[in-house]
């Protein structure tokens, strides 16, 4: 009974949404160490931004009201050294289901297909060595399904759980759902039975964010290509339907320029968006609904 309350209550919130949100920019701050920030995990009250420093890496923080303090975590996305998750582009995390991150590389001089490869990792092995060593990188995906890189996050869609992913491009772009279990066994993404459901999106997707009590899927973007910011929530059950994104409210924060690399909640009217840049590279937001 109390499963079925919360159920029709989720989807009473989803119905009454209008699209009433609005977003406000209310702290800059610098975190260095970092390279190029790629994204913001948040896990467990914990924030964790990723990077492409000297090597792929991720680093964990704590909330100290609108201010992160470095709990002097990190791990260094390397195997024997080497490094492997190099640009490193989303974190699919829910619960006991498989962790995955994205690697999206830019074609090499001379070259025209992106290099985007999704990681299957041993998360808890991941942070108690500091490496993927040690069998931590449990499974090497090679995301050929994509049109242009890949950003896993985890969404639920008519009660399972999928990774869904994105293109960054300007022609083509899709949201595409992948089933966890296959995907954690498989060599590449157009394997029989990974790719689920899809449907086309607007250029230059960066990141993804669900929100579960609202089944909405909010894409990270840029409003040219690596400029500007761009908050465009969509109804993933619509959008799966239609085979198109079906938009409930885009947000552009234009007093900012530089490169919106990622975005999460903190909270239900909080939230933490990060850049690429070198100075002002994460920041704090007010959300209204």
């Amino acid at each position: 009974m109390k499963t079925i309350a919360i159920l029709l209550f989720t989807g009473l919130l989803s119905f009454l949404f209008t699209g009433d949100v609005s977003m406000s920019l209310v702290k800059e701050t610098t975190i260095d160490s970092l390279g190029a920030c790629q994204g913001v995990s948040i896990q467990h009250g914990k924030a964790l931004l990723y990077g492409d420093r000297e090597v792929g890496m991720i680093r964990q923080f704590s909330f100290d009201h609108d201010t992160l303090t470095y709990d002097h975590k990190e791990c260094k996305l390397t195997v024997d050294g080497k490094n492997v998750i190099n640009h490193p582009t989303g974190v699919a995390y829910h619960g006991n289901l498989p962790v995955f991150m994205g690697n999206s590389v830019k074609p090499a001089p001379g070259e025209k297909a992106w290099k985007a490869m999704i990681y299957c990792i041993n998360w808890a092995g991941l942070w108690k060595t500091g490496t993927l060593d040690g069998g931590n990188l449990l499974k090497t995906i090679s995301d050929d399904a994509c049109i242009q890189g890949t950003r896993p996050e985890y969404v639920e869609y008519q009660h399972k759980w999928y990774v869904a992913t994105a293109d960054y491009g300007n022609h083509g772009n899709e949201v595409r759902l992948y089933d966890p279990e296959r995907l954690s066994q498989c060599s590449k993404t157009s394997e029989p039975g990974v790719l689920y459901k899809k449907f086309t999106c607007t250029p230059w997707v960066q990141n993804l964010y669900w929100i579960a009590d609202k089944g909405i899927i909010v894409l990270i973007q840029n409003q040219i290509e690596g400029r500007k910011w761009r908050f465009t929530y969509v109804d993933l059950e619509k959008s799966i339907e239609k085979g198109e994104q079906q938009v409930i409210k885009v947000v552009d924060i234009d007093q900012r320029a530089d490169e919106l690399e990622g975005f999460a909640f903190n909270g239900k009217d909080k939230g933490v968006a990060v850049t690429s840049s070198r100075k002002r590279n994460v920041n704090f937001m007010d959300i209204s609904w």
